[in-house]
């Protein structure tokens, strides 16, 4: 089983003033520096324990690539310590390793032995690669005819030919057809159950929440915050709109779970309550149920325009339904300091059972990253339950019309 320990790691570049003052300290008798230290991570120390998928989360430029380079040894640490337990396999840059004027199959020979296969394995193991990749005829053609889509497939499939104690992934599996993402990340959740420890880097929301046990933010060199998936990537969603002035708090609800509001504060929430069709504020609801949305928000300076949306999200914090007032094409426009206004929004609740929360925002377009004035995961949290309807599986209820045929 694979472990994966960091303690104290650091990575930094120097930096000198000039090409004079680089070529002065690598003569200079006395030995002294001529350059500063640009670090790029710092004081890094988290633990992955066997079986365990963690994923890395952070905005670009955070440092997620150079752990990744410092995890899997293409490049050394400037402070701290890194221990893996366990066969690795390493997915980062596309095709990493392979040369493009040989072939597919011979850079899977190369690459195999550099992840430690022998010989005889990667023979064996050659037609199962080969059936992974679905690149055809193409497999004995120069890599460098391949277009990046095919270099992930290949790369992935020598990666994973034999399921690793630990494996880790950046954002190269971004690349490619939406086929191949499934089938890759269908492995990898294989690996998973079979007890693979997991460290994946990635911005795919969904692919994080269905995927990992616990996520670490990076953010300028430093670990932010690390937890819950869907708290996690809460507060990652309010950092990318962080500005002077933003204000980002962290609080525990009801049920353990982390909230996390944001905002600049021109316009906020008052209250949200969820009402059945007799206008009673309910906390459970049948699937299918007509209930409405009431949310009133004020306005503590005047705004050019003003954009309400909310979010319906599972007990994993994946997305039901979501839309605003952008979408829908209802912005208000000149809102004057002090106005409150109320929305009731209307809807069957087509939901499979289970728990569910709703996150809301006030924004000045279709998204939070121009003015978040206020943002809200968690805001308010209710219950699906099946009282009236045939047993289904799933988030949606689609009640299907069916009919069958016999001769």
């Amino acid at each position: 089983m694979g472990a994966i320990t960091v303690t104290g790691l650091g990575k930094a570049y120097r930096k000198y003033p000039s090409r004079k003052a680089r070529l002065a300290e690598w003569i200079s008798i006395s030995g002294k520096p001529r350059h500063t230290l640009k670090w790029i991570l710092k004081d890094i120390t988290f633990s992955v324990r066997p079986g365990e998928s963690v994923a890395i989360v952070g905005i670009n430029g955070a440092g997620k690539s150079t752990l990744l380079k410092l995890l899997t040894g293409t490049t050394q640490p400037s402070a701290g310590s890194i221990s893996l337990s366990g066969r690795v396999a390493a997915l980062l840059e596309l095709g990493m390793g392979f040369h493009g004027d040989f072939t597919g199959r011979q850079n899977v020979y190369m690459a195999g032995q550099l992840l430690g296969y022998s010989m005889s394995e990667l023979e064996r193991l050659m037609p199962d690669i080969e059936a992974f990749a679905e690149i055809g005829d193409y497999i004995d053609q120069p890599v460098r005819i391949y277009s990046s889509g095919m270099q992930m497939r290949l790369a992935f499939s020598v990666a994973t030919a034999h399921r690793p104690d630990i494996l880790i992934v950046d954002e190269a599996l971004s690349v490619g057809d939406a086929y191949f993402q499934h089938k890759s990340f269908d492995r990898i959740r294989q690996f998973r159950r079979e007890g693979t420890t997991i460290l994946l880097v990635s911005h795919e929301k969904s692919v994080v929440q269905s995927i990992c046990d616990r996520a670490i933010l990076l953010s300028a060199g430093r670990i932010a915050i690390e937890g819950a998936p869907d708290a996690v990537l809460d507060y990652y969603n309010a950092l990318l709109s962080e500005r002077e002035g933003t204000l980002i708090e962290r609080s525990m609800v009801a049920d353990g779970r982390t909230q996390t509001v944001s905002g600049s504060g021109e316009v906020t929430l008052e209250y949200i309550k969820l009402l059945n069709q007799q206008h009673e504020v309910v906390e459970v609801v049948n699937v299918g149920q007509r209930v409405t949305l009431e949310m009133r928000y004020r306005a503590h300076q005047p705004v050019d325009t003003l954009v309400i949306g909310y979010l319906i999200k599972d007990r994993l914090g994946q997305s039901a339904f979501g839309t605003n007032t952008h979408h829908l094409q209802q912005p208000l426009l000149k809102v004057e300091s002090g106005e409150v206004i109320t929305y009731r929004i209307t809807f069957d609740a087509t939901l499979g059972p289970g728990d569910y929360s709703v996150s809301t925002a006030s924004v000045s377009t279709s998204d939070h990253l121009t003015n978040n004035y206020d943002w809200r995961d968690l805001a308010l949290m209710f219950s699906v339950v099946n009282m009236t309807h045939p047993y289904f599986e799933g988030m949606s209820w689609m009640p299907p019309a069916l009919e069958v045929l016999r001769r």
